[in-house]
């Protein structure tokens, strides 16, 4: 799938994961043209509370799909200081809106050199290619 919508500037995880950097230590988080393509027409998110930390690498969220449910990765070790809402009601936007109205999380970084571990959009290209 080469075809797929891989934005500059943003930083990527192995599971799927975008993470942009919003200032001020806090990052926004969501799941990947590729990912939601993959996975399907989106049906239900779950994700953690506001308040909640978050470890990278583990499982912080779900994804249901038509096809099957699929864990959400924490990209970056943190804490949950907002969740989109908007997904409660509206699942969807996930698919139509990957890296803009589908945003999942923010998360405040512990360590934001954290980010230099996670590929560029180069790098991401490749390993979904």
């Amino acid at each position: 799938m080469t075809d797929v919508e891989v934005p500059e500037g943003l930083r990527y995880t192995a599971e799927h994961e975008w993470v942009a950097d919003a200032g001020d230590g806090v990052v926004r988080v969501g799941i990947t043209a590729y990912a939601q393509g993959e996975l399907g027409d989106i049906v239900y998110v779950s994700l953690p509370a506001v308040g909640e930390r978050v470890e990278a690498g583990t499982s912080c969220g779900e994804l249901e799909s038509t096809k099957s449910v699929s864990d959400l990765y924490a990209p970056v070790t943190g804490e949950v200081v907002a969740r989109n809402d908007s997904l409660d009601g509206s699942p969807e936007l996930v698919n139509s809106d990957p890296y803009g109205e589908g945003w999942v999380l923010d998360l405040r970084l512990d360590d934001p050199a954290a980010l230099d571990a996670l590929l560029d959009a180069a790098g991401y290209r490749a390993q979904i290619s």
